[in-house]
């Protein structure tokens, strides 16, 4: 019994030291993300990025992301549900960081939709029929187009700004900002310029209200 309780003690103490271990290397990475991203503030904040919400709120979300993204779709309205709580307290910035396979192209018509003004709806629309374009975690732009009818907009049009030199420099601008950031998943959010400890709805919602208390 004593040798039992023994091994019991040091199985315990092996734990503890491993769970500690483990909250000082994540508390280490988070403080090395938030350093990185206060050295990096140009390529976190771009002022052409889409974006929600009042313009000088006081809380600034950006978030990179991918339309063919399963968990990006999920905190989506989340997010707005978040924004409509405070109103004109919480802006949101998107940007493109097109990871899966053909997401590219699925990002230039999404871009382009905003040149006729429909880049909310397009987005809601493709997160709302994400299964039927994105197969084995691949995009295939091709089925996104009965998705977009309803919206009205120029078809031609749309094509046409899908493939202009500005859009390719936008996405191949915000996937080297990416880099910079080292985001390498989606979605990735920053809170007034702040990295997530790590990933979760409840560390977004912790970020969002520490900095909605500092704005008091």
């Amino acid at each position: 019994m004593k040798q039992r309780n023994i091994f019991l003690a040091a199985a315990v103490v092996l734990i503890l030291v491993f769970a500690g271990g483990a909250f000082l290397y994540q508390k280490q990475q988070a403080e090395q993300a938030a350093q990185l991203a206060k050295q990096n503030m140009a390529a976190l904040v771009r002022p052409d990025a889409p974006s929600f919400g009042e313009p000088n709120a006081p809380v600034h979300i950006v978030e990179f992301f991918d339309p063919a993204c399963g968990t990006c779709r999920e905190f989506y309205p989340m997010v707005k549900a978040l924004m409509a709580e405070h109103p004109g307290k919480i802006r949101l910035s998107l940007r493109y960081a097109p990871f899966h396979p053909g997401s590219d192209a699925v990002v230039r018509v999404l871009e382009a939709s905003r040149k006729q003004g429909k880049f909310e709806a397009t987005l809601e629309a493709l997160f709302a029929r994400q299964n039927s374009w994105v197969q084995n975690h691949t995009a295939n732009v091709q089925l996104i187009g009965p998705l977009l009818a309803p919206l009205g907009m120029d078809v031609t049009q749309l094509q046409n700004d899908a493939n202009t030199p500005e859009v390719a420099t936008m996405i191949a601008r915000d996937l080297a900002d990416a880099k910079t950031l080292n985001v390498t998943m989606t979605p990735e959010y920053f809170v007034n310029g702040k990295p997530l400890p790590s990933f979760g709805y409840a560390q977004l919602r912790g970020l969002i209200d520490e900095a909605l208390a500092n704005t008091r």
